[in-house]
């Protein structure tokens, strides 16, 4: 009777101790989390970009004249203006799109008689481009892409004169819009949780819409709260344009200012 004792806890002592047996009474077994899908992230910025402008502009049947208006004078000028962009990001890829609208106007007295001049003119820039990071090994907080994309400009002007000596009013109106495709880079450096880097360049045109355009962008900015960051910086957009007489080789540039929302 002892014997069978002593078999009857000698097999439960080694059921207690085996593997299967030990698991099955909560001995935690590791099991790796599903990878996290990343969601879509987006940005909309509100931006004043106090542009100047220099180059040489002419219109059909004239020679086109050499202009370098400062970025105070545009301002004095401007009768309206609309500067915005849009960025998504979600894993590797990005997508953005920027608008620009402004209207410009001015009225001056010319010769000894006093005849009346009106100009007025309307532009917009609007481009977009698609990013996907470059797998360089980078820094966590430094993002790279390379981007493909394009770039619309839109010019419409109308020129009213009025001689003193005459009840009449001469005016002429012209159109001029064009599209460039645009290859480039965007960086991202999160320099902290706070501060952050951005830059942005394309080259363009390769003789689609213009002879060639490219464009610099960079600034720096600072997050407020996760939702709200404001930046300060620099942008210069270049094109060499020309068709049937209408001559566009001007480079804007100036410095500007923008506050996004972040969600």
């Amino acid at each position: 009777m002892a014997a069978l004792k002593s078999l009857v806890l000698t097999v439960a002592f080694a059921a207690l101790a085996t593997p299967g047996f030990a698991a099955d009474v909560g001995t935690p077994v590791y099991k790796a989390p599903p990878p996290v899908e990343e969601g879509w992230t987006f940005q909309a910025t509100g931006y004043a970009w106090a542009s100047g402008v220099t180059g040489d502009m002419g219109v059909r049947y004239l020679p086109p004249v050499h202009t370098n208006v400062t970025a105070w004078d545009a301002l004095k000028e401007l009768d309206g203006a609309f500067m915005g962009s849009f960025l998504a990001k979600k894993g590797d890829w990005m997508f953005m799109t920027d608008l620009i609208w402004a209207k410009i106007s001015d009225h001056a007295t010319v010769g000894a008689n006093g005849s009346q001049v009106d100009f007025t003119q309307t532009q917009i820039t609007a481009s977009g481009l698609v990013g996907y990071k470059l797998p360089l090994g980078l820094p966590e907080n430094v993002e790279l892409s390379a981007t493909v994309g394009f770039r619309y400009q839109h010019l419409e002007a109308k020129l009213d004169f009025s001689p003193a000596l005459y009840p009449v009013i001469f005016n002429r109106e012209g159109t001029e819009g064009w599209i460039d495709p645009t290859v480039g880079f965007s960086l991202h450096y999160a320099v902290n949780d706070k501060w952050f880097v951005n830059v942005i360049a394309d080259v363009g045109g390769f003789g689609v819409g213009s002879k060639f355009t490219t464009q610099g962008f960079a600034s720096v900015g600072y997050m407020w709260t996760p939702s709200i960051s404001t930046a300060l910086g620099y942008r210069v957009i270049y094109t060499d344009y020309e068709n049937d007489g209408f001559v566009y080789d001007i480079t804007q540039h100036g410095v500007f200012t923008s506050i996004a929302y972040h969600f």
